[in-house]
């Protein structure tokens, strides 16, 4: 107990610190929304109409403790204030209308990614030398070393656009009314197929890795060949004693990858025009939407922060050690 409460100080400490970072971040850089709307204007917007502007979107001149300490209210009350490129609507309404769409890009693909590349790291490992063993890893390193927007945009050249298998943007049909009904979760899924595939390319090498190296790391301790000379099968062996004393390092980049999937679906979105977080951060930074920027940035870096606590947990949990 003492040590997730020490955990859960640190998070609640580097949350704060984020929060601050976000806060004097935009701030740094030159020029603010209004400021670009008066050179857009060439020049002639009245002061009056600044004044007017800048008091509208939320851009008082104050002291930067005043405006801290205001941000700081803002953001527990979580009134994060109007986007500036879809003003009047509130940023935590934009974000709950693209936030959904990440967390189930993500969710999924993680959760595929997961099985299917710790299925190839706990067989390689354990039938070492095979042919899986010789050839899976290269090959998915090979994938991994990809950079995302190559992949992506080849995925989308080849299946969306030279073959036309699958559309080529939107979360869904734009004729379609959404509902929980089996024929729009369908196109859903549809439409979700590619940037899905894409992003499950890029994390799998993480999974295979991962497994297959702490695998080889446990399959050399005392118990798995007590194990083995006690004539136990070899599923029961790689299933019941080997995989769970490797799952811990997993557990650590599960946590990771939960985190930063929301952040690096950036350029998948982009190229797929997929509704989510990473498109919004793209266009926010297009129209120098700050309020909207400040919103998607610290989510990200709650959403790591989170996912690690959340590691922290399940490693007490999985590890007698840390409950001593």
């Amino acid at each position: 107990m003492a040590f997730i409460l020490r955990r859960l100080v640190f998070y609640c400490v580097a949350i704060f610190v984020a929060i601050s970072f976000n806060f004097v971040l935009p701030r740094l850089m030159p020029g603010d929304p209004v400021a670009a709307m008066f050179a857009a204007a060439g020049g002639k917007m009245p002061p009056e109409t600044i004044a007017a502007y800048k008091e509208m979107l939320g851009f008082v001149d104050a002291p930067l403790w005043q405006q801290y300490l205001q941000y700081l209210r803002s953001v527990v009350t979580f009134d994060l204030g109007p986007s500036i490129m879809l003003f009047p609507t509130p940023v935590t309404e934009v974000l709950s209308n693209t936030l959904p769409w990440t967390v189930f890009l993500a969710g999924i693909a993680t959760i595929l990614s997961i099985l299917i590349g710790c299925f190839i790291g706990l067989y390689a490992s354990y039938n070492r030398g095979g042919f899986v063993d010789r050839f899976m890893p290269v090959f998915w390193q090979f994938i991994a070393s990809m950079p995302q927007a190559v992949t992506a945009l080849m995925i989308f050249f080849v299946f969306a656009l030279t073959l036309s298998w699958f559309p080529l943007g939107f979360g869904f049909d734009p004729d379609l009314e959404p509902s929980l009904r089996p024929g729009f979760l369908a196109n859903v899924a549809y439409h979700a197929v590619l940037p899905l595939v894409t992003l499950m390319l890029s994390m799998i090498a993480t999974w295979v890795f991962t497994m297959r190296n702490a695998m080889v790391n446990v399959l050399g301790e005392d118990y798995i060949a007590m194990a083995k000379a006690k004539g136990l099968s070899s599923r029961r062996i790689m299933t019941h004693y080997a995989a769970r004393n490797a799952i811990l390092p997993v557990v650590t980049a599960v946590s990771m990858a939960l985190g930063f999937a929301v952040a690096g679906q950036v350029f998948i979105e982009t190229v797929f025009n997929y509704p989510g977080i990473g498109q919004l951060i793209i266009k926010a930074v297009a129209a120098r939407d700050y309020p909207l920027m400040q919103a998607c940035f610290l989510l990200i870096v709650i959403c790591v922060l989170v996912a690690n606590f959340i590691a922290d947990i399940l490693y007490v949990w999985l590890d007698p050690r840390l409950r001593k």
